[in-house]
């Protein structure tokens, strides 16, 4: 009747369906000395279940992280290398940036600036011209699917009139 009911129990505890309390059945009876041959395979298991559940951790841990003075030096730094990026480049005041180019160079930025403008609106123009051929690109493959189905029903009138 015993080893019946630790039968049991084991196909449940196998089904992930005991519950704590047949856990622990199923451990004293494989801690004691008269385990049917049958099961001795399921007793190192529990064993080590029941060893494993008296160990403990004892290492001490820390609770404070060690913060090196190198740290923090390196975040001082870093701050103050972002602050230098931010104020230098502002710091000459308020000056013309025109002042520093020839008046020779300043006509040939803007001639440029003109040829790339006119460059710009051409290109602008090409691209609607493509977007026209994509527009009658959709409209053909919608042509063709609608094909397809006219197809279909041909094939299948066929095979009506066959039969």
């Amino acid at each position: 009747m015993v080893l019946n009911n630790i039968e049991k129990l084991l196909e449940k505890y196998n089904n992930a369906e005991t519950s704590l309390a047949e856990e622990a059945q199923l451990r004293a009876y494989f801690e004691s000395d008269d385990v049917a041959p049958h099961l001795e395979h399921y007793k190192p298991m529990f064993l080590y279940f029941s060893q494993s559940q008296q160990e403990q951790y004892t290492k001490d841990v820390p609770l404070k992280p060690k913060r090196t003075k190198l740290y923090q030096w390196i975040s001082v730094a870093a701050v103050a290398v972002l602050m230098l990026g931010i104020f230098i480049p502002n710091w000459g005041g308020e000056t013309d940036p025109w002042e520093k180019y020839t008046a020779e160079e300043q006509q040939l930025y803007l001639e440029t600036k003109a040829a790339l403008a006119m460059l710009s609106d051409k290109f602008n123009d090409g691209t609607s011209s493509i977007n026209a051929l994509d527009l009658a690109s959709e409209n053909f493959n919608v042509g063709l699917n609608k094909a397809s189905h006219i197809a279909e029903f041909s094939e299948t009138t066929n095979k009506l009139l066959k039969n």
